[in-house]
């Protein structure tokens, strides 16, 4: 058996991906947005669930939570409460998580406890967390493959703040979003960096990658500093395609803040 667990993508629902960490028996699992293909794929591995983690309330990273925990009876770690907000919190949590909060969960065998650090990335939805541990990070609907979550809770500048909170992870860590975006985010990404090669080069690798389904995640942050057009709002490139889309303001949110409008209606 490895020391270190794998972690193994189960596709659901039309594009999300629940992350399963996992070694020869137990297993963890990321924001299960629906219980059936993870059931399925606990058996077939022999694996039992021993925690769940979640980044928000979302029904696409919840929707299994019920069920599973009908067949297995283990804590579901994540935010209960989105601060003062009146929106109701996630119902699902048994554990609740905050900024600066330390989990501890068993490792494998013959390895050590994995730690996540929490962080509370807010400008998605108000209650979202990530789960940061040496070299993943679990980010939920904050950052995508070549892009970012829309800001329904929030501000853009929240947004923005929470993402370059990630951005300043080191860049080894691999990113486990929880969406296959990548090929359409890359798209919009040409448009406002026609000239990045490191974007260009990720396109053709993507492509690959899909051709064949295979997952175009994790990334890196190393790579989404290179490519994610929503990591590089100071990029002279990506200023002048906003120019020419009339934006005067080139501060670094300012652009932000454009860009992410420009991408809802994309």
């Amino acid at each position: 058996m490895n020391i270190m667990p794998a972690i193994t993508p189960v596709p659901a629902l039309r594009d999300n991906y629940i992350w399963v960490i996992h070694d020869d028996r137990r297993a963890i699992a990321v924001d299960p947005g629906e219980a059936a293909p993870l059931l399925a794929f606990l058996e077939t591995h022999a694996l039992q669930l021993g925690a769940i983690l979640c980044t928000h309330r979302h029904a696409d990273h919840t929707g299994g939570i019920a069920k599973l925990r009908e067949v297995y009876n283990v804590p579901v770690y994540g935010r209960r409460h989105p601060g003062n907000s009146r929106i109701a919190g996630n119902p699902h949590i048994t554990n609740d998580l905050r900024e600066g909060d330390r989990l501890e969960l068993p490792g494998p065998d013959t390895g050590p406890a994995i730690t996540f650090d929490i962080i509370e990335t807010p400008g998605h939805l108000d209650d979202h967390i990530a789960f940061v541990a040496p070299g993943m990070l679990f980010c939920g609907d904050v950052m995508f493959g070549a892009g970012c979550g829309r800001n329904f809770e929030g501000s853009p500048a929240q947004l923005h703040h929470s993402l370059q909170r990630l951005a300043a992870l080191p860049d080894e860590t691999r990113v486990y979003c929880a969406h296959e975006y990548t090929e359409s985010n890359i798209r919009f990404a040409l448009l406002c960096e026609p000239g990045n090669v490191a974007l260009q080069q990720r396109q053709r690798d993507t492509d690959t990658l899909r051709r064949q389904d295979l997952p175009s995640l994790p990334s890196t942050i190393a790579l989404e500093k290179a490519t994610n057009p929503f990591l590089r709002c100071t990029s002279p490139e990506l200023i002048q395609t906003m120019r020419t889309r009339g934006l005067t303001d080139t501060s670094e949110l300012a652009v932000f803040t454009a860009l992410r409008e420009w991408r809802n209606h994309f």
